[in-house]
């Protein structure tokens, strides 16, 4: 992984935690978590607070998500929000923490001057067992405490200010007088600094999940449907007067509910050739029949007419792959034609020749699922599904990982926003 590192691939775009009264804030909320705190004179963190050099210290990667669910988080200051999520079991947490962000901005800006804040998105249940235990995830709320109890104080300062306010004895107390200044010296006043959050429930619609092998949701008006492994515990036995259920290995299926429910851009010449998806993917197939080859020394500083080269030389297995002849014939039929007939494709290449449709509120999602049918576009795969692209990456060959960290640097690094705008007409996510 190192390459990947180097390279900001992975754990790219954190926030550095050096200060000492920062660490002691995080190492209180670790200690509200119930966990060691952490002996890390710097440390970097993502949007939920998560670090992976502490998950290295504590050796558990899931130290602010136990059992997968119940996401934790540690908010140091406002700026988190514009961080990644580089962890997570549920593909909407970072969609979840910015609702989060947003609807609690001043109590958010106002606590972390002095305090930090940290505690549990919880869910509607504590493991996940089956499908139905994902399926009743409708909502979350957010358990919110702070490392100083900054929160805490707030709330007693308003009740004594309360009691100010409605008895008129309290005047005479000079203990509770004196507690209220005590208070007011930590928290500011609180008539004007909002300390409490004020949105803590939120919905939890469309989403992947990490269990049994990669769970897709899909929320309609009056249906759901789960994709996933069919030996998923569960499938098609809970709710199945509510909830449809297609396999993973149903391709036919799978591309027929993303066409109905008009999640994805069937083959069109008006997006095809303008975004150049089909010549992106041909180039990403002739790849990856490279990175398996044993004789190419460093497929980094590969050039156009070396490729060619070698295409011309390996034309029997490019022939035998079948992708790259197949994209260059849909090519030819879309400029021909501005259309292609689906319903004359295999349906598992089908998946070679759509996008999700760019202004439908599921088109990250749609696109993970696009992207996991077409494994050899390692850049799709970062974008969409990063866990599918690292647990691919190390599989791949020396050669050929220093290739894909090349072209992901020199192609989407260098310009996400456009990348993302002209291959699949989206713009900014959550995590990306």
């Amino acid at each position: 992984m190192n390459r990947l590192l180097e390279a900001e691939l992975i754990y790219g775009r954190l926030l550095t935690i050096a200060e000492p009264h920062l660490i002691a804030r995080y190492n209180k909320a670790l200690t509200g978590f119930g966990l060691k705190p952490t002996a890390l004179e710097t440390f970097d963190i993502d949007m939920t607070g998560f670090s992976p050099e502490i998950a290295a210290e504590l050796n558990d990667w899931d130290y602010l998500d136990p059992n997968r669910v119940n996401r934790r988080f540690i908010i140091m200051t406002p700026e988190q929000e514009n961080l990644p999520v580089v962890h997570t079991s549920f593909s909407n947490t970072a969609g979840l923490m910015h609702e989060f962000f947003g609807a609690n901005a001043r109590a958010i800006n106002a606590v972390t001057i002095k305090d930090a804040l940290y505690g549990e998105i919880e869910d509607s249940v504590a493991t996940v067992e089956s499908l139905e235990d994902l399926l009743s995830i409708n909502e979350v709320r957010f358990r919110v405490l702070s490392a100083e109890d900054l929160l805490g104080k707030a709330a007693e300062l308003r009740q004594l200010s309360d009691r100010l306010q409605t008895d008129p004895d309290a005047w005479r107390d000079d203990a509770m007088l004196n507690r209220m200044v005590e208070l007011a010296k930590l928290t500011g006043d609180i008539r004007q600094n909002v300390l409490v959050p004020d949105k803590l429930v939120f919905r939890h619609d469309a989403f992947w999940a990490n269990h049994f092998g990669g769970v897709y949701i899909f929320v309609d008006d009056k249906a759901t449907t789960v994709i996933c492994d069919p030996k998923a515990p569960g499938f098609r036995r809970s709710r199945p007067w509510q909830v449809s259920y297609i396999g993973l290995n149903d391709p036919a299926r799978i591309f027929d509910f993303l066409a109905k429910t008009g999640r994805i851009e069937l083959p069109r010449a008006s997006w095809v050739e303008a975004s150049g998806l089909y010549a992106h993917r041909a180039d990403m197939a002739i790849a990856a029949l490279m990175g398996k080859a044993t004789d190419i020394p460093d497929l980094s500083k590969a050039d156009s007419v070396w490729i060619q080269t070698w295409m011309h030389r390996n034309s029997a297995a490019i022939t035998a792959d079948g992708t790259y002849p197949f994209l260059q014939e849909m090519l030819r039929l879309i400029t021909s034609r501005g259309s292609i007939r689906l319903e004359d494709i295999e349906p598992a290449r089908r998946f070679l020749l759509i996008r999700a449709r760019p202004d439908h509120p599921d088109q990250w999602l749609t696109n993970r699922l696009i992207a996991q049918f077409n494994p050899t576009d390692f850049v799709s795969r970062f974008i969409f599904d990063k866990q599918g692209f690292y647990d691919a990456y190390e599989a791949f060959s020396e050669s050929y990982r220093d290739y894909v960290v090349s072209r992901l640097t020199s192609t989407y690094l260098r310009d996400k926003k456009i990348f993302r705008k002209r291959l699949y007409g989206i713009g900014d996510e959550d995590n990306a």
